[in-house]
């Protein structure tokens, strides 16, 4: 049998699809020997690393209010970000406590951007926790995290799905999953945030092109997530996302089988 990896790609709530991908591989008996997450990937890919089962997962994010990670910087205009971010490295330690990623049952990395080289950060040892709080520290938003002499804040940035970073980890086949997929039309642009959002959009659908074709996985899967909001809570629409996740999952399944045959 061929060594499966798994490049789970950013995209926040949207993210919740990678959970119903993991259920659709334990559905079919399918174990991956390794897991490279950015962002939303990174936090989905440690956790199941970690060994949570994907169904607690998705109890633990429909259980999630966004006051249990708002916690506002008290001058946001001369912080550089919106949120303290103590809540969100609070809730990564409590589930990940002092776990070391060379200690995980399976090979894990996650991607980050150095904020201040502009460079990508990969981090395949040392606290897990910290690892992921930067991996997913979207801009302007999270406060970057503090490493090694950088800045590191969200891997999309730099990598929306980690294909290289799976290779890297010793698989034979890659399936990417990327929640973002292909950058879609605008009705309207309003207001200030919207406009900045966009543009980082327009920025991160280019970056991810060029790496999917300097770094091709043997599966590329986007689900079907309409105009889902990677930056709202809601139960429902997390719903949907696992339940694309998984058939997305499913629509590879057979080819999948036949090319992890050894």
């Amino acid at each position: 049998m061929k060594k499966l990896g798994l490049a789970l790609g950013a995209g926040g709530a949207r993210g919740v699809a990678h959970i119903g991908f993991l259920q659709a591989l334990e559905d079919n008996n399918i174990k991956p020997y390794c897991i490279a997450g950015s962002s939303m990937g990174s936090v989905v890919g440690s956790c199941y690393a970690l060994g949570f089962a994907p169904e607690y997962m998705l109890k633990i994010v429909k259980a999630l209010k966004m006051r249990d990670i708002l916690d506002l910087a008290p001058n946001a205009l001369f912080s550089g970000t919106i949120l303290k971010s103590k809540k969100m490295a609070a809730i990564l330690h409590r589930f990940m406590g002092k776990t070391q990623i060379e200690d995980l049952p399976m090979p894990f990395s996650c991607v980050g951007t150095d904020i201040i080289s502009g460079n990508k950060v990969v981090f395949d040892q040392g606290e897990l926790a910290t690892a992921v709080q930067a991996s997913s520290s979207i801009p302007m938003v999270f406060a970057p995290v503090d490493y090694d002499n950088m800045l590191v804040a969200d891997g999309c940035m730099v990598c929306r799905v980690p294909v290289k970073e799976a290779k890297d980890l010793g698989c034979d086949v890659v399936v990417a999953v990327d929640v973002m997929g292909e950058l879609s039309e605008m009705e309207e642009l309003k207001g200030l945030v919207n406009y900045f959002a966009r543009l980082l959009e327009i920025y991160d659908c280019e970056v991810a092109k060029h790496n999917r074709e300097k770094n091709p996985a043997d599966f590329y899967l986007c689900p079907e997530l309409g105009d889902m909001s990677p930056y709202k809570i809601n139960k429902d629409s997390m719903q949907i996302a696992y339940d694309q996740g998984y058939e997305s999952a499913m629509s590879i399944m057979s080819e999948l089988k036949e090319a992890l045959k050894g």
